[in-house]
């Protein structure tokens, strides 16, 4: 079964009606980038067929309560790369009594109560912040296949900003539209770390995104007293933007913002997940996100400026970190 975009209206309907009549006894519900991707294909190296539920933050708990709706014939449901929601528990606890076996594993600074909590009602809970989630899967699924240690080798390199193998690098921008990712995972999943169409999938995205980042530079600012903080819109890429910003202005972090106030930051110094959770969102020390609460002149402003108060804010957050 391939993975299944989340969108609201009919097609969560046909996601629940394909759940409901899935053959896999496997359903992996993960998050939607390259970690992700690779995560799913250490489970299908491991399980042969799984059923794959790609999913943003923001939708886990709506596809983690569709999962749990559904009956289990003693099937496994396996999270992956996705941290700790409020009310998570809850829903555990009643994919437990309807009879799923329940593992979760994920590389998220998690709250010691909140591990705790969610430890109580699954089967395996793997907490490992030095490792990406795909790490995490292969060394608990597959530890003597070397295959799957290079897979996750090559994911973790991008995923924790290693950047040591060319070939992630390779694999993050065009993971970056998702219309590859099934394509990646699977040969991942076979061991094929890049093919031809890989390549020239990359040749082409490389091309567009030279000039969404050159616009972002042009707009980039500077605040910031205890850190160089720069702050830019986005225009797409923002892994790949946030690097080129840094490269040329030496900062301490990298702030690059949609028109919707959506942000992605990438810390230098590990405390970005701290800086990310006062706006709404959390992560790594070092790559992480949040939101800009953008009202209409919010947005305004920002198409017209790329600039917002809520910059300021921020930089301040970060300047009174301990």
């Amino acid at each position: 079964m391939r993975g299944l975009p989340f969108r609201q209206g009919k097609p969560l309907k046909e996601m629940e009606e394909a759940l409901r009549s899935r053959r896999a006894r496997v359903v992996h519900l993960t998050h939607n980038d390259l970690d992700a991707a690779g995560a799913d294909a250490i489970h299908r190296m491991k399980y042969g067929e799984v059923f794959t539920l790609f999913s943003s933050v923001g939708n886990f708990v709506t596809l983690l309560s569709s999962v749990v709706e559904t009956e289990s014939r003693g099937d496994l449901l396996s999270i992956s790369d996705l941290g700790y929601q409020h009310g998570t528990e809850r829903l555990l606890r009643k994919a437990r009594s309807r009879g799923w076996k329940v593992e979760w594993r994920d590389h998220h600074r998690w709250e010691a109560g909140e591990s705790e909590s969610i430890r109580e009602v699954v089967d395996l809970l793997h907490l490992d912040t030095d490792r990406c989630a795909c790490g995490i899967a292969a060394g608990d699924l597959l530890p003597d296949d070397p295959r799957a240690a290079e897979v996750a080798r090559v994911v973790c390199d991008y995923d924790l900003w290693k950047n040591q193998d060319p070939r992630s690098a390779i694999l993050g921008r065009v993971l970056s539209k998702n219309r590859n990712r099934d394509y990646v995972r699977d040969r991942l999943s076979e061991g094929v770390i890049l093919d031809d169409h890989i390549r020239e999938e990359y040749r082409k995205i490389d091309g567009e995104m030279k000039g969404m980042i050159q616009r972002s530079l042009a707009r980039t600012r500077i605040l910031g007293d205890r850190y160089r903080i720069a702050f830019a819109p986005m225009y797409g890429y923002p892994s790949e933007t946030a690097s080129e910003i840094r490269k040329h202005f030496g900062s301490d972090m990298e702030v690059v913002v949609s028109p919707s106030g959506k942000f992605s930051l990438r810390s230098v110094p590990p405390v970005g997940h701290l800086v990310a959770r006062q706006f709404g969102g959390g992560g790594h020390p070092h790559a992480s996100g949040g939101t800009f609460p953008f009202s209409l002149v919010d947005r305004i402003r920002f198409f017209l400026t790329g600039e917002t108060p809520h910059f300021h804010r921020l930089a301040g957050v970060a300047d009174s970190l301990e």
